[in-house]
Order: structure tokens, then sequence, then C-alpha cells
């Protein structure tokens, strides 16, 4: 789609927390997307050099076609000067440094010109567990990053116990409600949790029967449905992507109905797991002639509203860890418009 906005990821967390291996991590393991990674200083980052094609005074080039550029002018400039290049970007993330309250940049991608073009995806906060400060001030930076962070990413868990692990846990959700925290050893985490990649890129997607044993591919070939409309046709259907990475599912729900819009917020207001840390979907809601784009990231959510170019239909896909695929699949169920019931 043209008018598809660009997804941004903000990585926050203290000087030593993990940032430069999970940003090593991404533009290492990232496929068939082009990313642009903004840094302050190239040499923190210690690309691996097998990686590296051509290098030039602002901007690295890697084989896999992702690109790593300094932000060496205000960072408004240099988000303009990535989208203005010949070669198309998917995909930017940007390293906030250790000292910075990530709100800051957030409101740079919210409030600007960018805003035609891109839309702010998710704020990732990594924690190092090894030297977290249970004394944390409400006007502290650190305070700021664990509060603001969509995705709390607790990091080096293999240097502490598991009690700390869980007290470290217990002390987050004095902080905030209802956290999203991923734990992981040397920043690496499924990317797919973390980023808005692997799910869906456009809106003419398909389930296939074999996806359980297919872990991570989707057939992005074009579908036509065959659903009827009438009101007594109520078809909806599922199909599991398995990915199990320390017990992560994600879960697919289709149906040829529209969904209330009321139900669908109640949904997000009151039942959705804690568990779930990504949602990608598009939506038909009784209520909109208009096609709804919806993302979901932490706590985060947008719906974003477009034009319909084929056939009216709900499709959504939630990552998270342990869910309860039945669970969701009936509360998804629920959402759908039902005549009698909203009379």
């Amino acid at each position: 789609m043209s008018d598809k906005l660009m997804p941004v990821t903000i990585i926050s967390g203290f000087l030593g927390s993990g940032k430069t291996t999970l940003l090593n991590h991404v533009l290492k393991n990232q496929v068939n997307l082009k990313t642009a990674v903004l840094v302050n200083e190239f040499g923190e980052i210690g690309i691996d050099n097998e990686l590296i094609i051509k290098t030039s005074e602002d901007i690295i080039e890697l084989n896999n076609g992702c690109i790593c550029c300094t932000i060496n002018e205000t960072l408004l400039n240099t988000v303009s000067k990535i989208l203005e290049r010949p070669e198309k970007i998917d995909y930017l993330i940007v390293e906030t440094t250790g000292l910075a309250d990530p709100l800051p940049v957030a409101m740079t991608f919210a409030g600007s010109d960018l805003r035609e073009k891109v839309r702010l995806d998710s704020i990732i906060t990594l924690i190092d567990a090894d030297n977290y400060d249970f004394d944390l001030k409400n006007s502290s930076v650190a305070y700021s990053q664990i509060l603001y962070g969509d995705i709390l990413l607790l990091n080096k868990c293999d240097l502490v116990t598991d009690a700390k692990l869980n007290k470290i846990e217990q002390h987050i959700n004095n902080i905030k409600t209802e956290p999203r925290i991923l734990r992981s050893i040397n920043s690496e985490v499924a990317l797919q949790t973390i980023m808005s990649v692997g799910l869906f890129e456009t809106d003419t997607f398909q389930f296939k029967e074999n996806m359980k044993n297919n872990e991570g591919s989707h057939d992005h070939s074009s579908h036509s449905h065959d659903h009827s409309s009438h009101s007594h046709d109520h078809s909806s259907h599922s199909h599991d992507l398995v990915n199990n990475i320390e017990g992560f599912t994600s879960v697919s729900f289709e149906t040829s109905e529209p969904f209330s819009l009321r139900k669908f917020q109640n949904f997000l207001d009151n039942e959705i797991s804690q568990n779930i840390f990504r949602a990608k979907g598009i939506l038909w809601f009784v209520e909109s002639e208009r096609k709804h784009i919806f993302h979901l990231s932490g706590k985060r959510f947008s719906l974003d509203d477009y034009d319909w170019e084929s056939e009216k239909s709900n499709k959504i896909v939630l990552i998270g860890k342990n869910l309860d695929h039945q669970t969701i699949k009936n509360q998804l169920d629920f959402c759908r418009f039902n005549s009698k019931e909203e009379a």
C-alpha cells in the first residue's frame, strides 16, 4: 500500500543495559526488510565486519539491505534524510542515549511533519537485571524509561537469581500497571515480539493450513474471499501460527462479518491479555465505511483508516507468551456485530 506509514521503534535504556547488543541482534537477524538504525555513535555499535558492504561519513550499508546511520544533526533532519534516499527503507529504529527520557524522542515523531510518513510503533526499554536500581525516583530518567516503555526487556537474566528477577518484576509492577516484560540474555529476543514484522504487510494475505509446520513464513499472494455477506453467515475461522520460542505463539482470527466498535473497544480496555505483546489487523466495523488498520505494541495501539480496496472482512494476528488461544478466539468472536444484541 502506497499510503502505509513506516513503523518506528525507539530503543531506550540505561548505559550498559544492552541496547547496542540488541541493535546488533536486529541488524544481523532482520530478513526481507530494509531496516535503518539511527545511533549517536558508530563506534559504540561495532557492527559485524562481514555484514558491511560500504561505509560513508554517516551511513554504513550492510549486505542484508539494512543501513546504520549516525544522528549528526537533529533527529528530525536525520530521519528526513533517510526517507529521501532512493533505496526504500521499510523500518526505522532509533537508539536514544542512556541518559535520555524517551518521551521527547517519541514526540518528535508524533508532533512533526513526519506524521504523514511514519508511525511510532513502540518504545522498547532495556533493563539491566544485574544492576537494577530499586530506589528509582519519580523524577529520574530510569523511572521515565520504564514508565513510557511499551515493552520492557529485562536483560542479563543469566547473571541474577530467579528470586531477584521476580523482585525486579514486582518493583516494576509498582511503577506501571500490567507492564509487558520480556526476559532476555544478551538482548536475544524473537524479533516478531518487539517489532511490527513477520505478521502481514498487505491486506491480501491468507493463512495456510500448514502454517503450524512452517514457522514464521506467510503467503502474501492475493486471495479472493468467497464468504457470503448475508446476516445469517457466521463464518469465522482461524489458524494458529506456532513459534515456540520461550512459549511465544501467535493467534490469528478471521471473519467475513463486521465487528462492533463498542465491543472491540471493550476487548482492548478490559479483556485483552497482558501476555499479548503485539497485534496487527485489518478491521471492519459496522459503524464505519472505512477500512481500519490496527497496530498494538505493549499497551499502545493505533487505528488508522483507509478506503477499502478489496472485499470487507476482519483479519487480526496477536503474538504473546503463554496465550490461551481459545479464550482469545472467543473474545474476538464476541466482537462480531449482533443485530439482536445491539438493536
